[in-house]
């Protein structure tokens, strides 16, 4: 396990909050946004799925104490809170930590995870978005093949979407495969989202998607504050200064928690291209 704890180190913020709490102080500081994201999945048991529900509670209430007026917020799996254990239990559970969410004045994500559940977080998503429509968003995959409606539907809400590529392994049924086609997606959806939707998070390390962004961005003459580029901890920390220094908006998703092992070896199965660019951009600024 050395290999990949070398690795992780430099993408996973610490194994408890105590430890990840002075990179969000360092990243709020030089004018980035953070999102705190607590590791773990796919909880079956209802006592654990509730404990970790309290987690997420205690983490808006520490991180709305330290953000210092800078945009911090937080993104959960809802398969954490009881998502494959049951519908309404779930739901209970993210009304829980979204209510704590609107006291504090805090935005949750609802994180994405494999095509197994992307209607079920949607359907969850819809449930609490009524109420919580300011407090909380969700993210969509450009490769699925679902994903254009899904777009069509969140513009339809003027919701919050981060958009990516997607990293999970999925069938030709399910997702496009080669990186021409999902970048062609993402380009399509980034456009109608920062047209339609509210605040997107375009969320990629890769600069030919994000250059893409910032043409569009100049030539629909959208703000720059209406939306923000979004990267990973510990991955071009400068080009991401360099996008806050052209005025452009930036949030950091900072992982930290016990369970690094598996959500770094994981995204290293699930997509042989994540170990080339995880292992190039070791050395990348």
């Amino acid at each position: 396990m050395k290999l990949p704890f070398i690795l992780a180190r430099r993408s996973v913020a610490g194994d408890t909050l105590a430890a990840a709490l002075p990179v969000v102080d360092e990243i709020l500081g030089d004018g980035r946004f953070v999102t705190l994201d607590l590791l773990g999945e796919h909880v079956h048991d209802r006592a654990q799925a509730k404990a970790f529900a309290q987690e997420y509670v205690r983490l808006i209430h520490t991180l709305a104490q330290r953000r210092r007026g800078r945009d911090a917020n937080i993104s959960i799996k809802l398969s954490m809170i009881g998502q494959v254990i049951d519908h309404d239990f779930c739901v209970a559970n993210l009304l829980t930590v979204l209510a704590a969410a609107r006291e504090t004045h805090t935005f949750v994500r609802l994180d994405m995870e494999g095509s197994d559940i992307t209607q079920s977080t949607l359907d969850i998503f819809e449930a609490v978005y009524p109420e919580y429509r300011d407090y909380v968003g969700v993210v969509l995959q450009a490769y699925l093949k679902r994903t254009e409606r899904d777009v069509e539907r969140m513009c339809e809400l003027k919701a919050r979407v981060r958009l990516c590529k997607g990293a999970y392994a999925e069938p030709p049924l399910v997702a496009y495969q080669d990186m021409d086609t999902i970048r062609e997606k993402f380009r399509r959806y980034m456009k109608m989202l920062l047209l339609h939707a509210r605040y997107p998070g375009i969320a990629t390390h890769d600069d030919e998607l994000i250059n893409a962004t910032k043409a569009f961005v100049t030539e629909a003459a959208i703000d720059r504050n209406d939306f923000e580029f979004q990267m990973l901890y510990g991955l071009r920390t400068e080009t991401q200064q360099a996008i806050v220094e052209e005025g452009y908006n930036m949030r950091v998703y900072v992982p930290y928690g016990t369970e690094w092992v598996p959500y770094f070896s994981r995204r290293l199965r699930e997509r042989k291209e994540n170990v080339a660019f995880i292992i190039k951009n070791l050395f990348r600024k």
